[in-house]
C-alpha cells in the first residue's frame, strides 16, 4: 500500500496486487476509509513476473510522496528478491530484511512487524490465554512469517517450535503443543486427530500477506477455538501500520537535533602538507552525512561517494523552522598570501558542532580552477581545518563552474550571431527564419511572445504584424561597440585578454575586438550566487543586458531568447553542494563570484537551507572575500539585501604577519621567502599595524553587527605579540578578540572562538544597511568611499560619468553598488598600508551585472583574466596512474 502526504489532515494508501482477488481488497478499502486514507489499489496481471513487480516496487521505492507499501500478491511469487527490493521504511507487512532484523535484534519501536503475526497474538492475549511457559507450534509457515511468530512468541516467555507438514515427528509435536499456528493450509492426510483436545488452534493460511486467513472454529476432537477473525484484525493492524508510516513522515518533515558522528583528529607534529592531512582522513560517505543532519533521501543527488547536491525542496519542508544565527568571517587587509579566513571559518564551525554539540554549518565558495593551476594553489581551508576531500573541492566539485561557462558561452555565441544574420538578410527573411512555418503551422515561441508583449505589439497570430512590427520585432539592431558580454573559460590564459573574432570568411566581415574572462567573472555566477529559487534565477538571467541598440536601449538575454536554454543549463548548478570538513562536520560549497567585479560571496540558497538545517540555537558560518572593507561590505549591501537574512556576528580575521606589514614592515610578495621582521618578535610593528584592524572593526560597527576578531596564530608568532593585538583589538570595540590554533589542532583550537561567538551572537542584532539604494548613483559611490575606504572624495571619469547617466536614463539607478578595487589597500593603491588618509578615490569606468542585481564602479583597471606565473602550480600535480591519487595540490 501507499501513503501520500496529508492533505487536510488526511492521508492516501494503494495496494500492489497481482491477481484478480479482490476480497482483502474491500477489507482494505473499509478499514482504510475508517481511518481518513484514501486508498488506491495498484493491480498487476496475475500471471506478473518476477521482475514486473520488483519494477513496480522500485517506482514506488523512489516516489516521494509514498510512504508505505503492501503486497497483495501469491505466497508461490514471493522471493527474497522481490521482498527485499522493498524500502524498509515503506514495508508495512515487516518482509524485508531490514525489518526482520530489527525486530529479532530487540528494536520492535524502529522497524514494521507482520501484522498477520501481531494479529495472532493480540488475539491470544485477549482471550485470556497465558503464553508464558506455553508450548507453541507453528507448522507450515515460511519466511518472514515464521520468523516473526517465532521471536514474538519467545518474548513472551514461550517455547517455540516451528515444524513442515512432512515432518516425520509432526504427530509426536502435535500432541505435545498447547497452541498450534498453521501458516499454510491443512494437508488432507494430517488428521485432525493428531491434534490433543483443549488445544488453541490458529488458522493464518492461504496466502497469509494478503490477509486471507480464518481462525478453525469448530470444536471438532474437543479443539478450544478462538473466535475473532485473524484476517479482520491484521488488515487492521496493517493500515495502523500505514498510519504510523504517516506520522513517521510527518515527524521526518520537521527538524531535529542532528545526531551528528563526528571524525576524530589525531593531529601530527611538525603538521603535514594539506593534501597529506586530507588523505589520512577518510569521510564519511555523504548519504550517512546527509541523513545525521535531517535531509530526507530524496533531497539529495550524490555525486561519488563524498559529494552530494541538496535539493531546493528541502525549503518548502521547512519553511516554518527558526533559522540559526547567522555569522560572516571577514578579514583586515590581507597580504598577498592571504590572511586564512577559510581556514578559520571551517575551524570555527569544527568547534562548535564536534566539541560543543552545536549544530553548525559552514558555507563557502567553490574555487576556480585557475588559481588552483596557477599561483594559489587551492581553497579548501588548511592544516587541521579542512574541507574534504580536498581535490575533489578545487577540481571540478560537481560540474557547477563547467555549467557557468556552457551557459555564458551560448549566450556570447547567440550574440554575435543575431548580429551576423541581421546584418545579412532583410527584414522579411530575417522574419520568417525567426518565425518559420513547422508541419503548416506558424506560431511565436514563449519568449517570442514576451518580447513582442515588451515592445506594445499585442498580437499572437505572425501573420498579424505589420511590416514596421515584423522589422522591429526581427532587428535588435545591437551596437557591436557597447557589447559587455565575454566569453569565458576557467583557465588562466593571459592571451585571451584581448582577441578579435568573427576573421573566416564564413563571418562575411562580421569581425571585432572582444575577450576571454576567467568563468567566475561571469555575471551567470553572480546571478547564481544571489538567486532564491529556480522562477528567481530564470528571471534574474532573463534581465542580463549584453549590450545597447544604436537607438541607446539595453538588450537583454530574454531579447536573444534565449533565457530558458540558459536556465536549463543551470538547472543542476543551482543546488548546492554538499561536503565535510575533517572532524566530519557538514559544508555548502556553492557559487564563487569574483570579490571585486562582483560581491565575492557564496551563494544565498546555500546560506537559507543551512539556516534551516541548524535551526534554532545553531549557526551558519560563510566567508566573504577580500578585506572587510569589500568582501563584508558587499556582503552587507548587496547579499543580505537580496536575501532578507539579518547577520548576528562578524568574525574579523587578523593575522600578525599582515599587521606587521601594515605597520610599515617590507612588503610581502607570494613564492619570496618572508623576511626576518616577520619571523621575529617586534611589537612596535604590530601596534602601528593594528590601525588597520581598528578601521576594519569601526567599518563593521557601521553595519551594527557586533565583532569578534580572531586572531590566526602562526608558529612564529609569540605570546607578547598575540596577547597585545587582542588588547588592541578589544579597545578598539571588538566585542572579543582571541587567538585561534586551527590550523595546528583542528576545531579544539578554535573552542575559545566558538564561545565567543555564540556570546556575540546572544546580543540583540541592530543590523543597518549603509546606505538607501534610492539615493542617486553617485551618491552612494561616495558614501563607500568615504565612510568604508576613508576617502575624502570620489572622482568620475568621463566614461564612467557617461555611464552613469545612461544606466539611471534606462532605469537601473536604483541598484546597490559593487566596487571593484584592490584589496590590498584600503585605497586604491596597493602599496598603501595601514589607513591611508586624505586620498580621493579615481572611478574610471562603470558598469553593470543587472541581472545579478548591481553597478559595480571600476577603481582603477580590473583584470577579469589572471595569466600564469613563470612557475605554475602545475609542475607539482600530477596522478599516480596506479592508485589514481592527485599529487600536489596544495
Amino acid at each position: 500500500m501507499l501513503l501520500f502526504p496529508p492533505s487536510s489532515g488526511h492521508f492516501a494508501a494503494s495496494g500492489l496486487q497481482a491477481g484478480d482477488d479482490n476480497l482483502m481488497q474491500e477489507v482494505n478499502q473499509n478499514l482504510a476509509e475508517e481511518a481518513g486514507l484514501n486508498i488506491t489499489h495498484i493491480c498487476l496481471p496475475a500471471e506478473s513476473g518476477e521482475d514486473e513487480i520488483i519494477d513496480e516496487i522500485l517506482k514506488i521505492n523512489e516516489d516521494s510522496r509514498v510512504h508505505g507499501l503492501a503486497l497483495q500478491i501469491a505466497e508461490t511469487s514471493f522471493s527474497n528478491k522481490i521482498l527485499n527490493a522493498l524500502k524498509p521504511e515503506k514495508d508495512v507487512d515487516g518482509l524485508t530484511d531490514v525489518n526482520l532484523g530489527k525486530l529479532v535484534r530487540g528494536d520492535a519501536h524502529e522497524c514494521f512487524i507482520s501484522p498477520v503475526a501481531r494479529a495472532v497474538i493480540e488475539l491470544l492475549e485477549k482471550s485470556g490465554v497465558s503464553l508464558d511457559g506455553k508450548k507453541i507450534l507453528v507448522i507450515g509457515a515460511h519466511g518472514s512469517l515464521e520468523a516473526t511468530l517465532q521471536c514474538l512468541f519467545q518474548r513472551k516467555g514461550s517455547m517455540t517450535m516451528s515444524s513442515q507438514w512432512k515432518t516425520p515427528q509432526l504427530q509426536g509435536k502435535l500432541q505435545e503443543a498447547d497452541i498450534v499456528v498453521l501458516g499454510s493450509p491443512k494437508p488432507e492426510e494430517i488428521p485432525l486427530s493428531w491434534i490433543q483436545p483443549g488445544t488453541t488452534v490458529f488458522n493464518c493460511s492461504h496466502d497469509f500477506l494478503s490477509g486471507k486467513a480464518a481462525c478453525i472454529s469448530s470444536g471438532v476432537h474437543g479443539i478450544s477455538p478462538i473466535a475473532e477473525d485473524v484476517s479482520l484484525l491484521a488488515a487492521a493492524l496493517r493500515i495502523q501500520n500505514m498510519v504510523s508510516s504517516g506520522r513517521r513522515w510527518l515527524r521526518e518533515q520537521q527538524h531535529r537535533r542532528w545526531r551528528l558522528h563526528c571524525l576524530k583528529l589525531q593531529p601530527l607534529s611538525p603538521v603535514p602538507s594539506d593534501i597529506e592531512i586530507s588523505r589520512a582522513q577518510t569521510p564519511k560517505a555523504v548519504e550517512i552525512l546527509a541523513k545525521e543532519i535531517g535531509l530526507l533521501a530524496d533531497e539529495i543527488e550524490i555525486y561519488g561517494k563524498s559529494k552530494a547536491k541538496v535539493r531546493l525542496s528541502l525549503l518548502e519542508r521547512l519553511k516554518d523552522q527558526a533559522d540559526g544565527k547567522y555569522v560572516l568571517v571577514a578579514g583586515i587587509t590581507p597580504t598577498p598570501l592571504g590572511e586564512g579566513k577559510s581556514t578559520v571559518t571551517i575551524g570555527l564551525v569544527q568547534a562548535l558542532t564536534a566539541h560543543l554539540n552545536v549544530n553548525s554549518f559552514a558555507c563557502l565558495r567553490q574555487p576556480s580552477q585557475g588559481p588552483t593551476f596557477g599561483v594559489k594553489g587551492g581553497a579548501a581551508g588548511g592544516g587541521y581545518a579542512q574541507v574534504i576531500p580536498m581535490e575533489e573541492f578545487n577540481l571540478h566539485l560537481t560540474g557547477d563552474i563547467h555549467a557557468i561557462t556552457a551557459a555564458n558561452n551560448l549566450l556570447a555565441a547567440a550574440i554575435d550571431a543575431r548580429i551576423l544574420h541581421e546584418n545579412t538578410q532583410t527584414d522579411k527573411a530575417l522574419y520568417n527564419r525567426l518565425v518559420p512555418s513547422v508541419n503548416g503551422v506558424r506560431e511565436f515561441s514563449k519568449i517570442q511572445l514576451a518580447r513582442l508583449k515588451r515592445l506594445g505589439i499585442n498580437k499572437t497570430d505572425p501573420s498579424a504584424l505589420t511590416e514596421e512590427e515584423m522589422r522591429k520585432f526581427a532587428r535588435l539592431d545591437i551596437d557591436p561597440s557597447t557589447i559587455t558580454w565575454q566569453r569565458v573559460v576557467d583557465t588562466n590564459d593571459r592571451f585571451l585578454r584581448k582577441i578579435t573574432i568573427g576573421q573566416a570568411n564564413t563571418e562575411k566581415g562580421c569581425s571585432r575586438q572582444a575577450q576571454f574572462d576567467i568563468a567566475v567573472a561571469s555575471e551567470i555566477m553572480a546571478v547564481l550566487a544571489l538567486t532564491d529559487s529556480l522562477s528567481d534565477m530564470k528571471e534574474r538571467l532573463g534581465r542580463m543586458v549584453v549590450a545597447s541598440d544604436r537607438n541607446g536601449q539595453p538588450v537583454t538575454a530574454d531579447d536573444l531568447g534565449v533565457t530558458g536554454a540558459l536556465t536549463v543549463l543551470m538547472k543542476d548548478a543551482i543546488k548546492p553542494n554538499l561536503m565535510q570538513t575533517l572532524e566530519g562536520t557538514p559544508v555548502f560549497v556553492h557559487a564563487g563570484p569574483f570579490a571585486n567585479i562582483a560581491h565575492g560571496n557564496s551563494s544565498v540558497l546555500a546560506d537559507k537551507i543551512a539556516l534551516k538545517l541548524v535551526g534554532e540555537g545553531g549557526f551558519v558560518v560563510t566567508e566573504a572575500g577580500f578585506g572587510a572593507d569589500i568582501g563584508m561590505e558587499k556582503f552587507f549591501n548587496i547579499k543580505c539585501r537580496a536575501s532578507g537574512l539579518v547577520p548576528s556576528v562578524v568574525v574579523l580575521v587578523a593575522t600578525v604577519r599582515a599587521l606587521k606589514m601594515h605597520g610599515g614592515g617590507p612588503s610581502v610578495t607570494a613564492g619570496v621567502p618572508l623576511r626576518k621582521e616577520y619571523t621575529e618578535e617586534n611589537l612596535q610593528l604590530v601596534a602601528d599595524g593594528c590601525c588597520n584592524l581598528e578601521k576594519q572593526i569601526q567599518i563593521a560597527q557601521l553595519f551594527g553587527v557586533p565583532v569578534v576578531v580572531a586572531l590566526n596564530v602562526f608558529k612564529t608568532d609569540t605570546r607578547a605579540e598575540i596577547d597585545l593585538v587582542c588588547e588592541l583589538a578589544k579597545r578598539a570595540g571588538a566585542f572579543n578578540a582571541v587567538p585561534c590554533y586551527h590550523w595546528s589542532i583542528g576545531g579544539k583550537g578554535s573552542v575559545d572562538l566558538a564561545w565567543a561567538v555564540r556570546e556575540a551572537a546572544s546580543k540583540e542584532s541592530r543590523f543597518q544597511f549603509l546606505y538607501d539604494v534610492q539615493l542617486p548613483i553617485v551618491e552612494k559611490i561616495r558614501t563607500i568611499a568615504q565612510s568604508v575606504y576613508g576617502a575624502k572624495d570620489i572622482e568620475l571619469s568621463p566614461e564612467a560619468q557617461s555611464k552613469i547617466d545612461r544606466y539611471t536614463e534606462q532605469g537601473f539607478g536604483n541598484l546597490p553598488i559593487c566596487m571593484a578595487k584592490t584589496h590590498l589597500s584600503l585605497s586604491h593603491q596597493p602599496d598603501k598600508k595601514g589607513v591611508p588618509k586624505g586620498f580621493i578615490l579615481p572611478i574610471s569606468d562603470v558598469r553593470a551585472s543587472i541581472g545579478a542585481g548591481f553597478i559595480y564602479p571600476l577603481v582603477g583597471t580590473m583584470s577579469t583574466m589572471p595569466g600564469l606565473p613563470t612557475r605554475p602550480c602545475f609542475y607539482d600535480i600530477d596522478l599516480d596512474t596506479e592508485t589514481e591519487q592527485v599529487k600536489g595540490l596544495f
